[in-house]
């Protein structure tokens, strides 16, 4: 075999392929809007997925790419095996080339073979391998094309396996294109350890779960579509999508037992001993711990730099269970010191060259993994001490289960992901009551009234649609009206040939001047004029990429499918909307100017009333900052220059230097807008000159995540009206404090000085008054069974019966006090016990059976327990209460 780096396997891989006439396609972002789980078992059909079913065209039916892959959420989730195998991983790199119905099973078995055991390339010996093909199964056929291909690739009948649909049959969904699949496996010893072989049972050899026969590349054969009755029909142009892991490959070409000791990981992995002050391969257990880690790290590192920040829900709680596992492994190899983000600037110098995005956001993302393993240290020594705690106690009780209230408050409270507890309660050998856990979690989402904020699921007749019709024309960039014909009308769900005045109707034409909402921008308004009919638009929206609909109804007539129409957009609004959309890429560049680099587009709506940006950050911005921004945009707005936009080819355009939004979903070809010193990609419309701006200014601005801010702006009269609304606030405030408008903030700081000053003067009385009462009340005080009780009605709220409470709790010496107010029309109920008295009487448990006389409940610690009450009235009957309890208590 050659000797050769994973970056020199990555580059001749798709060298190879771009010789046999395939597109070079750069990987995806790891962060597509309809796949919240990150759950990626298929690397190339999610980067081409509306290419494969036909959706999306693209100039070219061949490519190749080394694609980004996360695998961490749903069914396939590799990450409890992390560190303790060879080969699996959360980030791994997925070589793939595609045919869309161009070549087929001939030439992806000839090339993929070529490439693996010739001389020219990878030259691994062709003795070692093995492929595989699908046996048939039920009424689909065994594919004995692809054996005679293998076959006379020259590879022997006895290397090559008949499998079934489990391990080499693949399909996009319960319905859609599908397909046998066929694998090379690569032989890498019988010294590897086999469970089959441990349990008694023969190897199973390339199907073996075991590490014997490694698959290195994956040839799916999509040739059918599935119908919804589970039908197969043959596709009229088949397609080829397949996967070879670098990792894998890496290991095999370098002679490696293990991915973990490739070039890929080693640097990585000398960056954690430098930190650790251990040395890999000295003890099984720390050698897990460098694993994890190193892994995790290049999770952290691609995730962050695609946009993803950790959170409670969706993405972000995958991003979070990774770097706070990894974390926890770092407190297993005994560092207190914070190294996370170290760690990801040792994956950032490896995986740089390749993918430089990661050096762009190496800032970002050295601050995002600080500030997380900052937060979770914080918690993490505390929640572990709590569950060591329960799991001595449930050692003592014989008992082998942590409670789901427990393993939700160690989530909810101290961060602990729900796999993070349940690995460390398998260490000692419990189990976590999951549904338990789940229950928990479902309460506290219900509480919330938590809703998901997932993109909606497009409808089947849209995609119908798009598919019948192809992408509608936009115009929208020449003027606000054009010329179209009606290809299509749905009233209530339904596609109808016409639809009459009164309906509420969604019309589709092959071009328009209207901007379907996407990007930010909302949809623009208008109208759709037939010599029969008349439609006024109140939306139009994009359900499907390239689809265009406008939303409206039918004011005059009726209008029908291949009717001639008039499309008119409001022009008017469309124009505060381009000033917005052109004024958000303007705020973008102040930020990043005035904030730094790390600064990314998190979220955006264009609206022609306002316009709200949200961006990485993470702290406030200080008056001074926000005045600088709007300064700057203002500044760059006045200078009035021309906006430029030009159409390119992806790379070319990101060699430009232009912005790219995270988790967009780019085409081969795309829109540059340059807007003064600002140059983004976007579809969007746009001002002709920064001065149609006219003004800017800023809102708010306010967290809405960790590591996330919000803008709101507006822009022109709305600008103005917000300026006059602010100023006639101050004239306003100036007078009612009898100021001039520059002298209010002084006033009101005297006026906070003089309310704090009478407030400590109140709290001084208050005290003197409760001292001298406590005497008054001491005098009450009864004896039960030798132990004093004073139970009394007071007035006050909770802190003021503490703290009279702690003066009568000290001058009886030894007793319970009890205490009860009605304050804002509930009733307060507070127990006090001395100290040598907690050992018979828990101030916790007087006051949870007093509580209930008030409606209400309560707790706290042995000495000191307070309860609240819906009903006052009840109280003389509460306070007398304790002192029964306590008679029974002392009897």
């Amino acid at each position: 075999m050659k000797n050769l780096t994973a970056a020199q396997i990555r580059d001749a891989f798709l060298r190879f392929f771009e010789a046999r006439g395939h597109r070079r396609v750069a990987s995806s972002t790891l962060v597509p809007q309809s796949d919240p789980t990150l759950l990626f078992t298929n690397a190339g059909m999610v980067q081409f997925k509306d290419v494969f079913t036909g959706r999306e065209k693209r100039d070219y039916r061949r490519a190749t790419t080394s694609q980004k892959c996360v695998r961490a959420g749903g069914k396939h989730n590799d990450l409890e095996n992390v560190g303790f195998t060879a080969r699996h991983h959360t980030f791994f790199e997925m070589l793939g080339n595609f045919s869309f119905g161009d070549y087929f099973k001939r030439d992806a078995v000839a090339w993929a073979w070529e490439f693996v055991t010739s001389p020219e390339w990878l030259a691994v010996p062709a003795e070692r391998l093995a492929a595989t093909v699908f046996a048939g199964e039920g009424s689909i056929p065994w594919d004995e094309e692809a054996y005679q291909f293998w076959s006379a690739q020259g590879v022997p009948e006895d290397r090559i396996f008949k499998l079934g649909a489990k391990d080499n049959f693949w399909a996009m969904g319960e319905t859609g294109p599908c397909g046998p699949c066929s694998e090379i496996h690569y032989f890498q010893g019988d010294d590897f350890p086999c469970a089959e072989e441990k349990a008694g049972r023969a190897c199973q050899g390339v199907a073996c779960d075991c590490d014997r026969w490694l698959e290195i590349w994956n040839l799916v054969f999509m040739q059918f579509e599935r119908s919804q009755e589970g039908g197969l029909t043959p596709l009229p142009r088949p397609s080829i999508d397949t996967g070879a892991g670098l990792e894998r490959i890496a290991a095999v070409v370098q002679g490696k037992r293990s991915n973990y000791e490739t070039d890929l990981f080693q640097n990585i992995i000398r960056a954690i001993e430098k930190v650790a002050g251990k040395r890999y391969g000295a003890g099984e257990d720390d050698d897990v711990s460098m694993r994890v880690i190193a892994d995790h790290a290049r999770a952290t590192t691609f995730l962050v730099g695609d946009g993803v920040l950790p959170s409670n829900e969706g993405r972000g709680y995958v991003l979070r269970r990774i770097m706070r596992r990894a974390i926890r492994h770092g407190k297993r190899l005994g560092m207190e010191q914070l190294f996370l983000a170290a760690v990801c600037g040792a994956v950032i110098d490896e995986m740089g060259s390749a993918y430089p995005e990661t050096r762009e956001n190496r800032p970002f993302i050295e601050k995002v993994a600080l500030t997380e393993e900052e937060s979770f240290r914080r918690t993490l020594d505390r929640g572990l001490s709590i569950l060591e705690d329960e799991m001595g106690r449930l050692a003592a009780a014989g008992q082998g289960t942590i409670p789901g209230e427990v393993a939700f408050q160690l989530y909810d409270t101290f961060g602990f992901p729900m796999d993070l507890t349940r690995t460390i309660a398998a260490e000692r050998g419990l189990r976590v009551d999951e549904p338990g856990f789940d229950r928990h979690m479902a309460e506290q989402r219900a509480r919330s009234e938590w809703k998901g904020s997932g993109e909606a699921a497009v409808g089947d007749l849209h995609k119908q649609i798009a598919t019948e019709l192809g992408e509608t024309r936009f115009l929208g960039y020449d003027g606000p009206t054009a010329q179209a014909e009606v290809k299509a009308l749905v009233v209530k769900g339904g596609r109808v040939a016409r639809a009459r005045q009164g309906d509420e109707v969604e019309v589709v034409t092959d071009a328009t001047p209207f901007y379907g909402e996407s990007g930010g921008q909302v949809g623009d308004v208008g109208s759709i004029a037939s010599r029969s009919g008349r439609v006024a638009v109140k939306d139009a929206q994009r359900p499907v990429p390239g689809l265009i609909v406008h939303l409206g109804q039918v004011t005059e007539g009726e209008i029908a499918v291949g009717d001639l129409v008039e499309l008119s957009v409001d022009d008017a609004r469309r124009d505060r909307v381009r000033a917005n959309h052109s004024a958000t890429h303007l705020l973008q560049h102040a930020l990043r100017e005035r904030l730094g680099e790390h600064v990314k587009q998190a979220g955006s709506v264009v609206a022609p009333d306002y316009l709200r940006f949200d961006f990485s950050h993470f702290q406030p911005l200080t008056p001074e900052e926000l005045r600088a921004i709007e300064t700057m945009v203002n500044d760059l707005v006045r200078r009035n220059e021309a906006t430029d936009t030009s159409v390119l080819e992806l790379e070319e355009a990101r060699k430009t230097g232009a912005m790219m939004i995270f988790g967009e979903k780019y085409g081969d070809r795309v829109r540059v807008v340059r807007i003064g010193p600002s140059k983004e990609l976007c579809g969007g419309t746009h001002v002709r000159r920064t001065g149609d701006i006219a003004f800017f200014r800023i809102a708010s601005e306010e967290s809405i995540a960790a590591g996330v801010r919000r803008i709101v702006a507006c822009t022109g009269p709305k600008a103005v009206e917000l300026s006059q609304r602010t100023e006639d606030e101050l004239r306003r405030s100036a007078a009612l404090l009898k100021v001039g408008t520059f002298e209010v903030a002084a006033k009101i700081e005297q006026a906070q000085k003089r309310l704090r000053d009478l407030e400590r003067a109140l709290e001084e009385a208050k005290s003197k008054v409760a001292t001298a009462r406590s005497g008054d009340l001491v005098g009450q005080a009864r004896e039960v069974n030798g132990v004093k009780v004073l139970a009394a009605r007071v007035e006050g709220d909770g802190n003021a019966l503490r703290e009279l409470a702690d003066k009568l709790r000290d001058k009886l010496g030894r007793g319970v006090v009890a205490l009860g107010s009605e304050h804002d029309g509930k009733a307060v109920l507070l127990v006090a016990v001395t100290k040598d008295l907690t050992g018979r009487l828990k101030a916790g448990d007087l006051v949870k059976e007093a509580a209930r006389l008030v409606g209400g409940k309560g707790g706290g610690k042995p000495d000191l327990a307070q309860a609240g009450g819906s009903v006052p009235a009840g109280l003389d009957e509460a306070l007398a209460k304790v002192e029964e309890l306590v008679r029974a208590a002392t009897t």
